[in-house]
């Protein structure tokens, strides 16, 4: 990993002694579209951490331009040990994880600085999420209530170690925060369909590692089951349009990553470690 230099703002803590710092943590790959969104949000942190993973774009120049500290690296080892990545550069006592399409309103960051002024026994929180999915608000299906670990003590938790859907696995008490982070999970159809790949073609292959099997017909009844779940039985239907289009996301997910499991290392013709990169 290569660091580079901070620009002016929340790079270096403040000389505000006896009061717990926060580091807010952030990987990114060509995330310029809004990644200011996410940075300015989080004004309430001492330091900001943003590891990259070589943009193309203007991300760890606008990062840079915010106060970020921007460590580059160059290979790709799945979500879990980017996230460790950015977690070990951190030096503040409790960090604060975001992805770059995810933000802080007023209220949230309100709350985190009231937690970690007096957290109690508690050393790590989850957080509602609030997902929108080509620009609606999804209030039902599976996206919702979705409850996230994203804020605890440093040195009580670790990302897990998988290529994709990394969870954080903590040492301790957790409590829960009552304001919601925003996340702007699909931003229109083009964006569903890159992530559909990329995340069905990664879940593929770790399920070819764990020897299960599958073929096209049970990638299909999978992917029909997950659709009646999010639709159905989640209410997913309650969301209209939208909850319609939120179903068939997750169906057409389910359903590729099976059925890229069952033929070939490949989807549509794009091998894993390209898509990553």
């Amino acid at each position: 990993m290569s660091s580079v230099n901070a620009g002016e703002g929340h790079s270096s803590f403040s000389n505000d002694v006896g009061r717990s710092k926060i580091s807010v943590i952030v990987i990114t790959l060509d995330e310029e579209t809004c990644i200011e969104r996410c940075l300015r949000s989080v004004t309430f942190a001492d330091e900001i951490i943003v590891v990259d993973n070589g943009s193309t774009d203007r991300t760890r120049e606008i990062a840079l331009k915010l106060g970020a500290r921007v460590i580059l690296t160059k290979d790709w080892p799945g979500f879990g040990v980017q996230k460790n990545r950015a977690l070990d550069a951190a030096t503040g006592d409790w960090i604060f994880s975001l992805d770059a399409d995810e933000w802080v309103e007023p209220p949230l960051a309100a709350e985190i600085e009231a937690v970690v002024a007096g957290p109690g026994d508690c050393v790590g929180f989850e957080i509602p999420r609030r997902s929108r999915f080509c620009g609606h608000l999804v209030r039902y299906g599976s996206w919702s209530p979705d409850l996230v670990l994203r804020l605890f003590r440093r040195g009580t938790a670790r990302f897990s170690n998988v290529p994709v859907h990394e969870k954080v696995i903590l040492n301790g008490k957790m409590g829960r925060l009552a304001q919601p982070m925003e996340h702007d999970c699909i931003t229109d159809l083009q964006d569903a369909h890159k992530k559909i790949r990329l995340y069905s073609s990664i879940s593929a292959t770790s399920i070819r590692r764990s020897g299960m099997k599958c073929s096209t017909i049970k990638a299909f009844r999978r992917s029909i089951w997950t659709y009646f779940y999010c639709y159905i039985i989640r209410r997913g239907i309650l969301d209209g349009p939208t909850g319609i289009l939120v179903a068939g996301y997750a169906a057409s997910n389910t359903y590729w990553k099976w059925a890229s499991y069952s033929k070939k290392e490949t989807f549509f013709g794009i091998s894993v470690e390209r898509q990553l990169k």
